[in-house]
């Protein structure tokens, strides 16, 4: 990775009913100090960290565009909260909205203007706080993100059908079991995601982190999305973000890849919901385009961000 400025911070903020000091951590890549309006970038999950994010440092390395990465709270080197696994009241959309709202505000963004780029869940998190027209919001974008959980599950269920049949009648009979621990559900579970969440092999080491984070501090994931990646039973399951979409007035760029386990379908509300909207579905990726057409996804984003 080439060398660039890059500065790291905290911002204390009172989390509701946390009890207890919390924190959420963030590096700049680059300075704020430039006319160039930042990225914000929205990691997955819930729970995934920013590792995977940093392939956004090729965005300040072609254009010397700032890009802020941040912990979502819970997990990375945010303030962890296992004593809060299956708290549906606390692990919540608006708890995220929050934050993101008040790093804006820490930051000093709102004069200056922002970008933002949320994946999987994080442009469904995107997506909402968009809905909100936040002062200084600039430019959208969206990669992998359902605009539809229910219509995830669609996709899910689609993907799995695509797989050998034995590796799916494995996924399906442990899933039913709530066995998500067995060397077999592992094994089978690993076909899923070299199809359809990252096909490139080996798996970047950053991304393999994303995974790892999600492990050591699943108690976001566990409660809204569940422990299986292709079955949500989280407090997501019925979140709908294009029902608000309509209300987004940044221009917005959406990105997913063609044998994404977030299918055009999943897609195609956010498409027909937001006014000032563009799609491209890249041609070689599944979900993780950001690594696995990684000149192409830059180039895109670049373009769209700073024409």
């Amino acid at each position: 990775m080439s060398s660039y400025v890059s500065a790291e911070g905290e911002m204390d903020w009172e989390v509701p009913n946390a009890n207890k000091p919390c924190k959420t951590w963030y590096r700049i890549v680059g300075t704020l100090d430039t006319a160039l309006s930042p990225v914000v970038a929205l990691h997955g999950g819930p729970g995934s960290g920013h590792n995977y994010m940093v392939a956004l440092t090729d965005i300040h390395e072609a254009r010397g565009a700032p890009i802020v990465l941040y912990d979502q709270i819970g997990c990375g080197r945010s303030t962890h909260l296992p004593e809060k696994l299956r708290d549906k009241a606390f692990w919540t959309v608006d708890l995220f909205i929050k934050e993101l709202d008040k790093l804006i505000d820490h930051l000093n963004l709102r004069d200056k203007g922002f970008h933002l780029l949320g994946q999987s869940w994080g442009g469904m998190l995107a997506g909402s706080y968009a809905s909100m027209r936040p002062r200084g919001l600039k430019r959208l974008i969206l990669s992998g993100s359902p605009a539809s959980m229910p219509l995830y599950r669609e996709a899910c269920q689609q993907r799995l059908a695509q797989l050998p049949p034995d590796v799916r009648r494995t996924l399906e009979d442990c899933d039913k079991k709530g066995d998500h621990e067995s060397p077999e559900y592992k094994e089978a579970s690993t076909v899923f995601m070299k199809k359809f969440v990252c096909r490139l092999d080996p798996v970047p080491e950053p991304i393999q982190q994303a995974w790892a984070n999600l492990k050591e501090n699943p108690a976001a994931y566990m409660t809204m999305q569940g422990p299986s990646e292709f079955a949500t039973v989280g407090t997501l399951k019925d979140w709908e973000g294009w029902k608000e979409a309509q209300k987004i007035q940044a221009e917005t760029l959406l990105l997913n890849g063609k044998y994404d386990e977030v299918m055009d379908f999943v897609i195609e509300p956010w498409f027909r919901a937001i006014d000032k909207v563009r799609w491209v579905t890249l041609e070689e990726s599944s979900h993780t385009s950001m690594w696995e057409e990684r000149e192409r996804f830059m180039q895109l984003c670049s373009k769209f961000l700073y024409p």
